[in-house]
């Protein structure tokens, strides 16, 4: 069971991480900022977050596990019920909402490799494996990968900032993709 004083550290480290990070790039926010904004030592940040992006992860959790247990007890097409296309663009929709509201977050946690190695992304992986296996895609572990690329957080700021569309032009590019679940029509081209 946590203490209260360290309860209460967390939480205050939790919220000046908050802050920090929507104020300016995860990249830019050093662990001494969150430790001086959050009024405790280094040597407390530290016990509990060794850096930057494990914090980053802790804030991500609550939204990740909400949006996690509603795809899994959910209301279709998000949660169970609907058919595997329609399923896969409510989880787009709904991860595209989650970088629109926390893409800070989901770079100080998700950058590069580290991305591959959260639990969210094994459980974001498992759940589009699990529809491209009842929608009989061919060969659905070669797509998995694929299919989550366009989410990862740069891709993300990259497409906002850089060319400026819109969460709703990304959610409507990805629901596109879902239309080519299912069986393929024929056998791969032959390479010459």
């Amino acid at each position: 069971m946590e203490r209260a004083d360290a309860a209460r550290n967390r939480a205050r480290i939790l919220e000046a991480a908050a802050l920090l990070f929507a104020e300016k790039p995860p990249q830019d926010v050093t662990m001494d900022d969150i430790a001086k904004k959050a009024g405790v030592g280094r040597g407390t940040l530290y016990r509990r977050y060794p850096d930057r992006a494990s914090i980053a992860v802790a804030l991500l959790d609550e939204h990740e596990r909400d949006l996690q247990e509603r795809m899994l007890r959910g209301e279709p097409p998000l949660g169970p019920g609907a058919p595997p296309a329609e399923r896969l663009a409510a989880f787009y929709a709904a991860m595209v909402r989650l970088l629109e509201d926390h893409r800070h977050l989901v770079l100080g946690a998700e950058v590069g490799r580290s991305r591959f190695e959260t639990g969210a992304y094994g459980f974001w992986r498992a759940h589009v494996r699990a529809l491209l296996a009842a929608a009989a895609t061919p060969d659905p572990d070669a797509l998995i990968d694929v299919l989550l690329a366009p989410l990862a957080p740069e891709v993300y700021g990259y497409q906002r900032e850089t060319l400026g569309l819109t969460p709703e032009q990304i959610t409507t590019a990805l629901t596109r993709l879902t239309r080519t679940l299912g069986p393929a029509a024929g056998p791969p081209p032959r390479s010459p």
